[in-house]
């Protein structure tokens, strides 16, 4: 830790005590402003790791944050400082966070400090402006954004972009030099036209690199309001061609994603866990200079989705692997992101399952998992690339040694099986049999037909048998693997999900006991055997688990229970002050239906819940009990509930759907659901979004 630098005079003046940031009080700020200008690497990237988690959490700018910009300022000016460059990219972040957020001097007593970080910011665009000419390219590369967000005088501001390219030798310093200049006119309208003159001569001066001309082109159109996306687009092709040289077999692959900062040794921590954190390493790997380029380009083009396409078409056929591997997360960004025909677009990813890098190829097929209510035509060549694979390196190819092959493969099968196919079950059984990333398997066993997941039948339960439902990492797999079963596999199933059920309870694994509840449901009648323990824990105390209950009187109603049994337990939790029990009890009364009538009273009160959701809920399990004379107020309920938070969308789109006609007033919504360019399920899934879009159809097309 260092002492005596110049510009922390007076930082123990302050009273940091008072202050606050994450985690508590601001007293340990001090240490790490003076660890940050030590001349060890671990002392002062250590604090910075904490500044950023404690002090500028999640892009947060509390008082003490403010309070440090000064200090800030001082070591990112002092040339000994051996981290600067990342005290100024601490800075311009602290500075985008506070000018994204606001503040004027009205709210400045607010404990944020957003107003007075923003402030010292802008009184400091000097400062940026030196540090953006500085010797160091990476304390050059961390200033440049500044320029475009805190120098005030947009004229200036013009200028200086202009005189630091020519004599900016990096071409990473250079792309952000023009992103500056399109922030700026973004910021300041006064700027926007000789920047975007500045920027249009930089697209048509041959002397410079593809790379900062292909920048000029995405940022003119960024500031522009509007713009031709189709001769944008072909400019953009145009320069990437010429940036990259066309496909060569020799081109080297992919260095591999670096390792994530999480234990990843078997056992260490659940499967799925360890694979999430895998795949975050290997999606913050950027390979090609211009992927962040590309990614704001489609930003820009937004809804265009042809052109998104046209655009994409290009970085796939790259002659650059890594910009390939770049490109295909993008065609999934824009998959999950966007609605419409995205058949072209799947057709070009598909088309890099026969790429001839590993890596590629591998990420090809994940995103075709990840895709997959919309793969619909890359079935072909995704068998072709399993049969290929079993041919070639055998039927145990779904546990081979090699990562990117294994990968491939294993995202290959559940891409098929997610579409329903079938050629996907020899994977499948391989994975069952050898227990290698079994879990993986059994997250699709219910995308297949009953008739073809039979077979999966004895893996699955084996798989119950060996599993401790005790264990906390072995939780989430015996929860899907009981999710996987539900009706299959007849009294062997049956057996094993009683058995699982009776474990589970013994331990007080109520996770495990609502995944078992949920299977027995699903089980219908043949599940009868398991009423007694389904009884016991319908009765179960909210204090032991509140989840257990409403799961345990769903199951009794499904299993076949009387009413005089289920309705007295379902109306009570109507009443129960946790919300979700509510809609549990809602979801039971609803499935009932009309011999469901005491509750119509209570339902009614609930269509003025302080939840919209419970609203919601209480909405459609009165219609289901009370049918055509509900319908103005189940209407006045979902409707409302859908203007105000388009995520009900998936609670209340069904219901229209099932009161066909009387549904009528929810025409014009619905339409105008069909319109979005945007995915708003909120589940950030395709496949919800896509049933949605389906359900919308189908609640019209019942109107007529």
């Amino acid at each position: 830790m260092v002492d005596g630098l110049d510009g922390l005079d007076g930082l123990d003046a302050l009273d940091w005590a008072r202050m606050q940031h994450a985690y508590g009080t601001a007293e340990e700020v001090p240490g790490l402003l003076r660890a940050l200008g030590s001349p060890e690497e671990e002392e002062w990237s250590g604090a910075l790791s904490r500044f950023y988690s404690a002090v500028h959490h999640q892009g947060d700018v509390y008082r003490c944050t403010a309070a440090s910009v000064p200090f800030l300022f001082a070591l990112a000016g002092d040339g000994a400082v051996a981290g600067r460059a990342a005290v100024v990219e601490l800075l311009v972040s602290i500075g985008s966070s506070a000018d994204a957020v606001g503040g004027t001097a009205e709210d400045a007593s607010d404990l944020s400090g957003h107003f007075e970080a923003l402030g010292m910011m802008r009184e400091r665009a000097e400062a940026f402006i030196g540090f953006a000419a500085d010797g160091d390219p990476l304390v050059r590369r961390a200033a440049i954004p500044a320029l475009g967000l805190f120098v005030d005088d947009a004229e200036r501001a013009v200028a200086v972009l202009r005189e630091q390219l020519p004599a900016e030798p990096g071409v990473v310093e250079r792309l952000r030099l023009v992103e500056a200049t399109a922030g700026l006119a973004l910021r300041r309208p006064e700027a926007t036209a000789p920047a975007r003159a500045w920027l249009g001569a930089l697209a048509d001066d041959r002397a410079l690199d593809p790379a900062t001309r292909l920048a000029a082109v995405v940022h003119r159109a960024r500031c522009a309001a509007e713009f031709d996306a189709e001769a944008t687009v072909r400019s953009a092709v145009a320069l990437l061609r010429e940036e990259t040289a066309p496909a060569d077999a020799t081109t080297p692959v992919p260095a591999p994603a670096p390792a994530p900062a999480f234990p990843t040794r078997a056992g260490s921590a659940p499967a799925h866990l360890i694979a999430a954190f895998e795949d975050l390493a290997r999606q913050s790997v950027v390979h090609s200079p211009v992927t962040d380029l590309l990614r704001t380009f489609h930003e820009v083009l937004g809804a265009r989705l042809s052109a998104r396409t046209a655009l994409l078409a290009e970085q796939l056929s790259s002659g650059d692997p890594g910009a390939r591997l770049d490109a295909l997360r993008m065609g999934g960004e824009v998959i999950r992101s966007r609605r419409g025909d995205h058949g072209p677009l799947v057709t070009l990813i598909a088309d890099r399952l026969a790429d001839p890098h590993p890596e590629v190829v591998a990420e090809a097929a994940a995103v075709l998992a990840d895709c997959h209510p919309v793969a619909g035509p890359a079935r072909p060549a995704l068998a072709a690339l399993v049969a290929a694979q079993r041919a070639r390196h055998g039927p145990q190819v779904w546990a081979a040694e090699s990562p990117v092959l294994r990968r491939a493969h294993q995202k290959a099968v559940l891409a098929l099986a997610r579409l329903g196919d079938e050629r996907a079950l020899p994977g499948l059984l391989a994975a069952l049999d050898g227990g290698a990333d079994a879990w993986q398997a059994v997250q699709v066993v219910t995308c297949l037909p009953d008739a073809a997941a039979e077979p999966l039948v004895p893996g699955l339960v084996e798989r119950l048998r060996v599993l401790d439902p005790e264990q906390p990492h072995t939780v989430p797999e015996v929860a899907g693997t009981l999710a996987a079963l539900g009706p299959l596999g007849g009294a062997p199933a049956l057996s094993a999900v009683e058995e699982v059920l009776d474990r589970a309870v013994r331990g007080k694994r109520w996770t495990v006991v609502c995944a078992a509840l949920g299977a027995l449901r699903r089980f219908g009648p043949a599940a009868a055997p398991a009423l007694p323990v389904i009884r016991e824990l319908a009765a179960l105390d909210a204090a032991a688990d509140p989840n257990v209950a409403p799961a345990a009187i769903a199951a009794l109603w499904a299993v076949g229970a009387d009413l005089d049994e289920v309705l007295p337990p379902a109306l009570a939790l109507l009443d129960d002050g946790i919300s979700f029990r509510v809609d549990g009890a809602t979801d039971v009364l609803g499935a009932i239906g009309p011999a469901a009538a005491a509750a119509l009273p209570r339902l009614r009160e609930l269509l003025d819940h302080t939840y919209e959701w419970v609203r919601v809920q209480g909405a459609a399990a009165l219609w289901e009990i009370g049918g055509a004379p509900e319908a103005p107020a189940v209407l006045g309920a979902l409707l409302p509930a859908w203007e105000r938070n388009p995520y009900t969308a998936r609670r209340v789109v069904p219901c229209l759907e099932r009161m066909g006609p009387a549904a009528a007033p929810a025409a014009p919504l619905l339409r105008a659901h069909l319109e979005l360019a945007e995915r708003v399920d909120g589940s950030g899934s395709i496949e919800e979004d896509e049933k949605l879009l389906a359900a919308c159809r189908a609640a019209l097309a019942r109107l007529g």
